[in-house]
């Protein structure tokens, strides 16, 4: 699929009584957003859903890997420079394992993930800013929006295993592995022209 396929903004009815049921009180959740779409919310993870927290070009990069390649995604939404992709409720308990397993993010030399932004999990006991209802809003920043915005009230959501997945596979087309080791800043270089 291209990537115009998820390109959608706007939270329906469904999406935005799916949202709300994270909270302890839907109803009213539901009846300010009623009042005030415009206005992003803070709503808790661990019930509904829980969030992966990636930069926003990894996450864009994730977020490819998973439409191009994979199952698609959940909702996901932009907010203060980050990608939120919204995955199964424990993947934030068990995704960092998985993560550690991969070697992801260590400082060893020989790590297949070197250098690749750390991934913020977000379960029970957390919660995120979700953004308005319905595109950018007045009251909310031009930054904070819906990619792929909550259409139903029991919307697919990618597991852990699944989001390792697309992590390893942007952390591959982002990082250039070489057969040649990196070169030695220190050496001297000779210039092997100049032999008789």
């Amino acid at each position: 699929m291209s990537s115009s396929t998820w390109n959608v903004t706007s939270v329906t009815s469904d999406g935005a009584a799916w949202l709300a049921s994270a909270g302890a009180y839907p109803r009213s959740t539901l009846a300010l957003w009623e009042e005030r779409p415009e206005a992003p919310l803070v709503l808790p993870c661990g019930s509904a859903f829980d969030v992966v927290n990636a930069p926003a070009i990894f996450g864009r990069r994730m977020l490819d890997r998973l439409w191009d390649e994979g199952p698609g995604s959940g909702p996901v939404a932009v907010h203060r420079g980050r990608v939120l992709l919204f995955a199964a409720p424990g993947t934030a308990q068990r995704l960092p394992s998985l993560l550690d397993w991969e070697e992801w993010g260590t400082n060893r030399a020989d790590s297949r993930t070197e250098g690749v932004p750390p991934l913020l999990c977000h379960g029970t006991g957390d919660a995120v800013t979700v953004p308005a209802l319905y595109g950018a809003g007045t009251g909310t920043p031009a930054h904070s929006r819906w990619l792929v915005a909550p259409d139903t009230r029991h919307p697919w959501l990618p597991g852990p295993e699944i989001l390792l997945w697309a992590a390893v596979r942007a952390a591959r087309s982002a990082v250039r592995i070489s057969i040649f080791p990196a070169a030695d800043h220190d050496a001297k270089v000779y210039d092997v022209s100049r032999r008789r």
